[in-house]
């Protein structure tokens, strides 16, 4: 017989089981998105908005000009370059790159609330 006391950690089922409804449900739709990401690879098209120049004078005849001026004062430094590990499988990269992506949106995400509500408490 076990017993459990109650400063021992909590299981992952019993975290599920006290998290909200809306929880769950963000989480099970992050979950399957991630799962879904290679499907990218099936498409032999690139990824829509990720063109260069070249692409819009041969599909528009010219760049535009936006792109001619701001194009190039963007660039930052690539965690994942095309989204995978060099000279690793391109699949396990796309897992790794959707990991990634979500876990830096979620420390922004809470960053930000963080300093919301710091703000509202101070008021």
């Amino acid at each position: 017989m076990s017993v459990k006391h109650n400063d021992s950690p909590k299981t992952f089922g019993e975290k599920i089981a006290e998290m909200s409804t809306t929880k769950k449900i963000v989480l099970s739709v992050l979950a399957i998105l991630i799962v879904f990401v290679p499907l990218g690879l099936l498409d032999s098209a690139d990824a829509y908005g990720e063109w260069d120049p070249s692409w819009y004078k041969e599909h528009l005849g010219f760049v535009p000009q936006g792109l001619v001026e701001w194009g190039n004062k963007f660039q930052f430094p690539h965690l994942l370059p095309d989204y995978g590990i060099p000279g690793a499988n391109e699949v396990l990269g796309y897992y790794v790159s959707a990991i990634v992506g979500v876990v830096l949106l979620f420390a922004v995400y809470f960053i930000l609330a963080k300093i919301i509500s710091n703000k509202n408490s101070s008021k």
